[in-house]
């Protein structure tokens, strides 16, 4: 089961999950690099922990990055 911990960046604190990539099975894109993440490929989920204006739920703001794109998130 994976576990999510807070990180704060220059845009607010998130929520980051780290996936070993194992249990992707299709594609995503990553908001960092705009490259797809490929199946199987370990990558971070990430949301916010403060919701949009219009968003239902913070979970639903939830993307997908290459690990190495989002270390380099501001």
């Amino acid at each position: 089961m994976s576990t999510e911990q807070v990180e704060h960046k220059a845009d607010g604190s998130w929520y980051v999950r780290q996936l070993r990539g194992s249990g992707a099975a299709k594609d995503y894109r990553c908001p960092g690099c705009d490259q797809l993440i490929r199946p199987a490929t370990p990558h971070v989920v990430a949301w916010p922990v403060q919701k949009a204006l219009l968003s239902e739920a913070a979970i639903d703001e939830r993307r997908h990055w290459h690990t190495a794109c989002w270390a380099r998130k501001h």
